[in-house]
Parts: C-alpha cells; sequence; structure tokens
C-alpha cells in the first residue's frame, strides 16, 4: 500500500515540476522578463530576475499545495492581490505585444482614432469586474 503512495507522490511531483518547467520556459521565451529588465536599465540582473519568476512559482506551489499556514501574515494579502494584479496585467500586456492583437484588430475594423480610450476601457472594465467579483462573489 505504501508502494502506491509513494509512485503516486513521484509521479504528482514529477507532473508537477515538468507543468511549472513549461510555464517558467513559456514566460521566459516570451521576453517578459528580459523585457522588463532591459526597461528599468537593469540587464546585467537578467539571471536574477528568472532566478526570483522560478522561486516564486516554487513557493507559491508548496504553500498552496500543502496548506502552509503562517501566522500573523493576513496584512500581507492585500500586496499579494496587488502583485499578483500586475502579474496578471504584465502577462496580458506580453501575449498582446507578442500576438499584435490590437494592430490586427484596428486594421480590420479601419480604427484610427480612440484607440486609447478602448484600452482604457478594456482596462477599466477588467478592473471593476474583478472589484465585483471579489467584493461580491457574482
Amino acid at each position: 500500500m505504501w508502494v502506491r503512495q509513494i509512485i503516486m507522490a513521484f509521479i504528482g511531483f514529477s507532473s508537477g515540476a515538468i507543468v511549472a518547467g513549461g510555464l517558467f520556459g513559456f514566460i521566459v521565451s516570451l521576453g517578459v522578463i528580459s523585457d522588463f529588465a532591459d526597461r528599468t536599465h537593469t540587464a546585467s540582473k537578467v539571471l536574477l530576475y528568472e532566478d526570483a519568476v522560478a522561486l516564486g512559482g516554487i513557493v507559491g506551489n508548496i504553500l498552496y499545495t500543502y496548506r502552509v499556514i503562517v501566522p500573523g501574515i493576513s496584512w500581507l494579502l492585500g500586496l499579494f492581490g496587488l502583485l499578483s494584479g500586475i502579474f496578471v496585467g504584465c502577462w496580458a500586456i506580453a501575449l498582446t505585444e507578442i500576438l499584435n492583437v490590437f494592430p490586427i484588430f484596428t486594421r480590420r475594423i479601419n480604427l484610427t482614432k480612440g484607440i486609447s480610450y478602448i484600452i482604457l476601457g478594456i482596462a477599466m472594465g477588467k478592473g471593476i469586474g474583478s472589484i465585483i467579483y471579489f467584493f461580491f462573489g457574482w
């Protein structure tokens, strides 16, 4: 019985490591980290940033998987939410930049003016939708 549990644990750990490695490889291949390092003029620290992203994913998975409770840290939840929102926003911007979604969309509908208002509207809608979801649970 315990051999089966060890095998299942090994398969689960291996699967998680493969998926996490693929995600981190995808982040690096998109150039998100190197682009941020370039914009902040800290290109010499790219390896440190990549290690921080990998370590954050590993620690986050461990905390989530094993339900580790850190006492007295609930005051950091707001900061975690802010940083998570920044992370998701950066992903959205990076994917949009890579896929050239906005230039293709604007060419197809012949939109020449007001692009900044459309992008602002999308961001505001996403923010308001998130607030409604998290405060009211709809």
